[in-house]
């Protein structure tokens, strides 16, 4: 049996378990906005390295496609490292394996090799698998199950911080002051010195993870584990439309902000430079943070399928207007979509694992599984750019936004199809 499932809960009721909760849920929000850092650095990443190896948009998604097809191959082993070893092991584990793969950028850009850039993303990605395996199972179970999709969006509020200084610090490292590709124009040295710092950074706070005393917490309660565990996931329609739905969003957000760069140096949107359209991607990602600092009340008082589906076809409506226009117009709906992105991933998550009992930890691994389609759905879109054009490119991610408001106006009913099966 595994650690979560045999120590006594830590927490006490009332105000002692709000006490016993607050540091360990501060320590891991840090972790969100570390890896939402690290993520969005790839929207940076991609057009430095289209440039410098010369790449087709195919080419340049492969970036995307190495970094979230480790979701899809360490996302079941890391679930089993942490039902095995607990959460404080999984977040160790994660951060020396991703400050690796920041190490492994230096000889990247030394022997100057495209491939050995994807082998180092998909490195740190497997890091940053692990910890987000630990890291949103555990946010969830600290305190309330109701108040589970407002705590998580809370600590995604963090991951929204770093998703928005990211492309910011990211633009300034890679383009240089001046913005300009032409500094360093045959090589990739620029790259060496942000991921170097992350290297530092991850291992620092493994360091500090090692001496943190976390709570060691049960998943579920006794009775919600015995009706559980005679159960196959299979029979969770919730939680299997649910993985489908993170394949779609985790896609679609990773696309749009991937494409971002390249679609306002479009002469037909905005034609800028590569150094003032890194920046203007904060602004994406600065509207999920806001979104999900108000998420996090809203979701107190709304309920979380409603605001997915919401959320989910005013994002429909602002693709069909940055696809069917130019310039000011163009720009600012695409970079809209991110305050509507907000709550998606927390939101879509919480309420996938709901109810599975002792097979959260499971239900956790197979969610982040399907965060592969933050490799897939880019690459598509980028073939789709190859041979359309950029702006009819859009369309994919139309398509996956789609499948989630289905999923938002169908969850309840999905789930209490479970309910049902567990008596």
């Amino acid at each position: 049996m595994s650690e979560i499932n045999t120590q006594q809960s830590f927490a006490t009721s009332g105000n002692n378990e709000n006490n016993n909760y607050r540091l360990p849920l501060i320590a891991m929000t840090t972790l969100f906005f570390l890896w939402g850092f690290i993520t969005v650095l790839n929207d940076v990443l991609i057009p430095r390295l289209k440039g410098v190896f010369d790449l087709s948009y195919t080419e340049a998604m492969l970036i995307q496609f190495c970094f979230f097809s480790a979701y899809f191959i360490v996302s079941l082993p890391a679930g089993y490292l942490v039902k095995r070893f607990g959460y404080k092991n999984g977040v160790l584990s994660g951060l020396i394996i991703a400050s690796l793969g920041c190490l492994m950028f230096y000889p990247a850009v030394v022997v100057h090799e495209y491939w050995l850039f994807l082998s180092a993303l998909f490195v740190l990605a497997a890091g940053v698998t692990i910890l987000q395996v630990s890291a949103n199972p555990y946010v969830a179970a600290l305190g309330d199950p109701k108040t589970a999709s407002s705590r998580l969006n809370l600590a995604q509020a963090l991951n929204s911080l770093g998703t928005t200084v990211g492309p910011i610090v990211g633009g300034f490292l890679l383009f240089g002051a001046a913005g300009s590709l032409t500094v360093d124009a045959a090589t990739a040295d620029s790259v060496k010195i942000p991921y170097l710092m992350l290297a530092a950074a991850l291992l620092t706070i493994a360091i500090v993870f090692a001496f943190l005393k976390l709570p060691v917490i049960k998943e579920h309660n006794e009775a919600s584990e015995c009706k559980a565990q005679n159960h196959s996931l299979l029979e969770a329609p919730h939680l299997v439309m649910g993985v489908v739905g993170i394949f779609c969003y985790v896609g679609a957000e990773v696309a749009i902000g991937s494409f971002l760069v390249n679609y306002f140096a479009d002469p037909n949107i905005a034609g800028l430079e590569e150094h003032a359209a890194a920046k203007l991607i904060g602004y994406y990602w600065g509207g999920a943070m806001v979104g999900r600092f108000i998420g996090s009340a809203v979701l107190k008082t709304v309920a979380p399928s409603k605001a997915v589906a919401f959320n989910a076809v005013s994002i429909i409506l602002l693709l069909l207007l940055t696809m069917s226009s130019s310039g000011n117009i163009a720009l600012i709906s695409v970079l809209a979509i991110g305050l509507f992105n907000s709550i998606m991933f927390p939101t879509i998550f919480s309420i996938a694992i709901e109810g599975l009992g002792s097979l959260t930890s499971k239900g956790s691994g197979w969610l982040c599984l399907a965060i592969v389609g933050g490799a897939l759905v880019p690459l598509l879109q980028g073939v789709v750019a190859d041979n359309f054009g950029i702006q009819i490119s859009f369309l994919v991610p139309l398509v996956c936004y789609i499948y989630i408001a289905w999923y938002g106006l169908n969850v309840v009913k999905l789930s209490q199809l479970w309910q049902q099966k567990l008596g």
